[in-house]
């Protein structure tokens, strides 16, 4: 991912915890870099389903694998990696034109991600090629 810049990076949170248990607490401009506006999770997702397919203009995410695993396949118009998302400690955090696709979803799996916005569907690119057009 060292060639995605700040646009794409993994983020470790910090972990409290003791003999009861561990606990992440997720802050806004603290642990994750924006404001949180929107929180939504997929779950019940078929192993050999995808999802996603699209990029945003300016929306900002964490995605968070909180339960079991999945990859994520992203692009920034020049490049391709696969990040695999397997632990609730860490997050995928994203911005800008960089395309997604959520794939090889475990059979327990709770992908949650925090938005920086409400939804809006202006700024989502649902086309690759357009999306190809708009990084250059």
């Amino acid at each position: 991912m060292k060639n995605f810049s700040r646009a794409v990076q993994l983020i470790d949170f910090n972990v409290k915890g003791d003999d009861r248990g561990s606990l992440i607490s997720l802050e806004r401009n603290i642990s994750i870099p924006f404001d949180i506006q929107r929180v939504y999770y997929i779950f019940d997702t078929k192993t050999d389903v995808k999802r996603g397919f699209h990029a945003h203009r300016n929306l900002k995410q964490v995605l968070v694998c909180v339960n079991g695993s999945c990859q994520i396949l992203i692009d920034n118009g020049k490049e391709k990696t696969t990040v695999l998302l397997d632990s609730p400690n860490q997050g995928l955090y994203l911005e800008g034109l960089i395309w997604r696709e959520m794939f090889a979803f475990s059979e327990n799996c709770v992908l949650m991600v925090l938005a920086s916005e409400l939804y809006d569907e202006s700024d989502y690119i649902r086309n690759y090629e357009d999306f190809i057009k708009e990084c250059q």
